[in-house]
């Protein structure tokens, strides 16, 4: 991971080792692809700033969540990124499309920037999940080369995760899904 590449959280942040371990490894996933890729300085900060804050907020107890998102009705798994995304804002964040990213990576949106479909898919491919980690590897080796093929092939194999799950679909993944195929 380069130098530039921090992944020191901010002091709202309510993460333990284990989380921040995965954050860690999210932000070498997107700093890898955006050397890569050859981006340009400010791309390749809200790509590693997106991965450095999407799960700063992942344990928190849920009220706080929902105080922060505003939101009474929404799934507790899926409330610390619209949360973390409003005490990004709170704190003076105005580059939306790290706003977007942080708050949808959980569930996906059909009108990311590539910052918000970078995050999803580093999320997803980070070596340290234990399932699928061959294709995940091939995936996320993919990315440079192919970023929008590797990006619908992550979306796909999310859907199809969550199915195996026995888990419902958002309403913004299947727009996400609709986007993309």
């Amino acid at each position: 991971m380069s130098a530039a590449a921090s992944t020191e959280l901010p002091p709202w942040a309510v993460a333990g080792e284990r989380r921040r371990a995965h954050i860690a490894r999210v932000v070498a996933l997107l700093d890898h692809w955006s050397a890569a890729m050859t981006l340009d300085d400010a791309e390749r900060a809200a790509w590693l700033d997106a991965g450095r804050f999407h799960d700063a907020l992942r344990d928190a107890p849920e009220a706080e969540l929902r105080a922060l998102a505003g939101d009474a009705q929404m799934p507790a798994a899926i409330l610390h990124g619209p949360a973390a995304a409003a005490r990004l804002a709170q704190d003076g964040e105005t580059r939306a499309d790290v706003l977007d990213a942080v708050r949808w990576h959980t569930l996906g949106r059909a009108e990311w920037a590539r910052t918000g479909r970078a995050l999803y898919m580093a999320d997803f491919l980070e070596p340290g999940r234990r399932f699928d980690v061959e294709l995940r590897a091939g995936l996320a080796a993919e990315v440079p080369a192919d970023f929008d093929r590797a990006f619908r092939r992550v979306v796909q194999q999310r859907i199809e995760w969550t199915m195996r799950e026995g888990k419902s679909l958002h309403a913004e993944t299947v727009r996400l899904w609709n986007a993309v195929r």
